[in-house]
């Protein structure tokens, strides 16, 4: 049997992990540079939040990432396999999230902030804003699953 560090060492050098972490950053980078040259970066911590934080907008990590995860899984084990099926119910649970619930708390953040600070400059109540999470378009999320199917496969030829 292994020893702890090497399988330590087999987990960070798995092509599935190495996939994941590969489509999350890609995505993210791809993100962060988008916002960098449309000019809705004013700062380094703005940057950086940016990439390795916030959620929401072009491509979704989240998709990226559970697509390549699907993917990667599919070539490695078998669509067949109790184990891509597990992959693959996480990814639907995570795109519906991404594109649907998210999206819609979102919207009703934005909602609620915006009737707040009407009531609060109407002196009627204290408002103190809430988190507006952000969800992602259908295409924010399609183009995140094709970054991840791609990336999943170019993994899987490795």
């Amino acid at each position: 049997m292994a020893s702890i560090k090497e399988q330590i060492g087999q987990f960070f050098s798995n092509p599935v992990f190495l996939s994941c972490i590969f489509s999350w950053f890609c995505a993210q980078l791809i993100k962060t540079l988008i916002k960098l040259f449309s000019g809705k970066i004013h700062s380094v911590r703005e940057l950086f939040e940016l990439m390795f934080w916030r959620t929401g907008s072009m491509p979704s990590s989240h998709s990226a990432l559970v697509s390549t995860l699907c993917t990667t899984i599919a070539f490695r084990s078998g669509i067949n396999s109790d184990v891509f099926l597990l992959s693959l119910g996480l990814f639907l649970i995570t795109i519906r999230d991404a594109v649907g619930v998210r999206r819609a708390n979102g919207i009703q953040a934005r909602e609620l902030n915006r009737m707040g600070r009407v009531l609060e400059e109407k002196k009627i109540m204290d408002f103190k804003a809430i988190k507006e999470v952000q969800g992602h378009t259908p295409a924010e999320v399609a183009i995140g699953c094709l970054l991840g199917f791609f990336i999943g496969v170019a993994f899987s030829e490795l």
